[in-house]
């Protein structure tokens, strides 16, 4: 039996702009009793049409934002960011950076009945190539 006091530190989420109250809504489904602070982006909004070091300075600040509250983990709202500085952000931080390219096409691969699909996304998702990636894997 595993005696580690229960992590009741929050859950930070982040996104461009505000559709990433749909992963928080998620989220808050999922596990009720977890605190989830969000941060859109809202005045830097899009982050798609941004080319990389852009997109990944922003990144940077919107983690370092919300660095600044005791986390558990962060969660990419965000495709483009998740596509594009994910695997950077994962590498600068001490906890988990979970995106949602991984698990859209988990689901993907499980809704598919002749294994194609398509993604719609920004241009600099597109550019990224993390879902082909991905899926190739």
């Amino acid at each position: 039996m595993d005696k580690r006091a229960p992590d009741n530190r929050s859950i930070g989420v982040f996104d461009s702009g505000m559709g990433g109250l749909t992963a928080v809504r998620r989220l808050h489904a999922l596990m009720p009793k977890e605190n989830i602070i969000y941060f859109g982006d809202t005045s830097r909004v899009p982050y798609g049409t941004r080319g990389r070091d852009t997109i990944v300075k922003y990144a940077r600040q919107d983690v370092a934002f919300l660095r600044q509250f005791d986390l558990k983990a962060i969660v990419i709202a965000c495709n483009t960011v998740s596509s594009v500085a994910l695997d950077l952000l994962t590498e600068e931080n001490n906890i988990p950076i979970i995106g949602t390219v991984e698990p859209a096409c988990r689901r993907a691969m499980t809704m598919t009945q002749n294994g194609r699909g398509g993604v719609i996304g920004t241009a600099a998702t597109m550019r990224a190539g993390a879902y082909e990636k991905y899926l190739l894997k």
